[in-house]
């Protein structure tokens, strides 16, 4: 397969409310899109960052000129392009895994759908809908969580994963517990916003029988998670500290988490997100999948991820009417807490072209 030409487009989709996290508030997603273009197909590709680089280093913007500038012409140079060979053939070039993880989910799209191969299969998925949970953002007032809460319940999500920083993490907690019971799978994330000194705060969430608490600490501090963990009892799980599969053995070796959030764009792809899934699956670590508010492209080929054996807790696979009135595919929509997996080769859906052109905002066609 040979890569002949390849389209930067990027994309604005409103919100249906905001969504605040302890690093900002969105309203709209900026999303950049890649199609890639061989002799034998086509694939899409979502790249994941955000419009400036709180989550991560990168952002859209700076993607947008390493795909530009860097990977893409040394992609373009290689005769024989395979999904397997996207990885080697960027390596030289340091960092930028989530605009990596873009090019190689184009290259593989196409490459199956060019076979007729789904992208699930390719994988090793083995179930063909997986369960889903929804992340809820930092509210105004607990009040307005329980609104919430409860109205995601009703819709049959099976998990609820609970946004917090200090000064909104243990009385929000305890509000939704004491509202909804014990029996409701909870868990919290808290994108970095704790420090060490904040064990024994942070162990006050203990008995609420939480699921875990996601990267309560800095990404860096790998050692200060293992020190945490002998503090408190909630099991702890790594997001932004997981960048690949030998920085999962090694937090798992050092006692830094007992489970792991796997997104693909934040490890580079989806073929180092299942090299992370097997790692932690010789461990007896579960794992799930997160989300970066995906459009349609994105939470397809995260729902194959998590069809995979090991992905044992509900991941962030949102419907779509979680996050958008109108996505640029046909909508995901909750069946019974589940979501089904594509059948249909590649990432198994396809951008709805008016849709797609009443969102965009730019265009850009690469060629060599």
């Amino acid at each position: 397969m040979k890569l002949t030409g390849l389209e930067l487009r990027r994309i604005a989709m409103p919100l249906v409310a905001p969504f605040r996290t302890s690093f900002g508030t969105q309203t709209t997603r900026d999303i950049l899109l890649l199609r890639a273009v061989t002799g034998d197909a086509e694939g899409w590709g979502e790249c994941v960052t955000l419009p400036d680089p709180v989550y991560s280093s990168e952002y859209v913007d700076a993607a947008a000129d390493v795909l530009r500038r860097f990977l893409v012409p040394a992609l373009a140079a290689h005769e024989r392009l395979e999904a397997h060979l996207v990885g080697p053939a960027l390596a030289h070039f340091k960092g930028h895994r989530m605009a990596k993880a873009a090019l190689e989910m184009a290259v593989l799209d196409a490459e199956l759908r060019a076979s007729g191969r789904t992208l699930a299969r390719e994988l090793g998925a083995v179930r063909d809908r997986v369960p889903c949970g929804v992340s809820v953002g930092i509210m105004g007032s607990t009040g307005e969580l329980l609104d919430a809460v409860g109205g995601y319940l009703d819709e049959g999500y099976v998990r609820i994963k609970l946004k917090i920083e200090p000064g909104w993490d243990v009385e929000p907690v305890r509000a939704v517990r004491e509202r909804f019971g014990d029996d409701v799978l909870l868990q919290v994330d808290a994108n970095t916003a704790y420090t060490l000194a904040d064990a024994r705060h942070l162990a006050r969430l203990d008995p609420f029988g939480l699921l875990l608490i996601e990267q309560p600490l800095p990404e860096e501090d790998v050692l200060a998670h293992a020190e945490l963990a002998k503090t408190v009892r909630t099991p702890i799980c790594l997001d932004e500290s997981i960048t690949s599969a030998k920085s999962a053995a090694d937090a798992i070796k050092l006692g830094a988490c007992h489970v792991v959030n796997i997104k693909p764009g934040r490890v580079g792809g989806y073929l180092e997100a299942r090299r992370i899934a097997d790692v932690c699956a010789a461990h007896d670590v579960p794992v799930w999948c997160g989300g970066m508010l995906e459009s349609g492209l994105g939470r397809a080929a995260n729902v194959a991820l998590a069809a995979l054996p090991g992905f044992t807790l509900p991941g962030d696979t949102s419907a779509s009417g979680r996050y958008y009135r109108t996505d640029i595919t046909p909508p995901f929509v909750l069946e019974d807490g589940h979501l089904p997996v594509p059948t249909a080769p590649g990432i198994g859906v396809d951008p709805i072209p008016e849709v797609l052109d009443e969102v965009t905002t730019s265009t850009e066609w690469l060629s060599w």
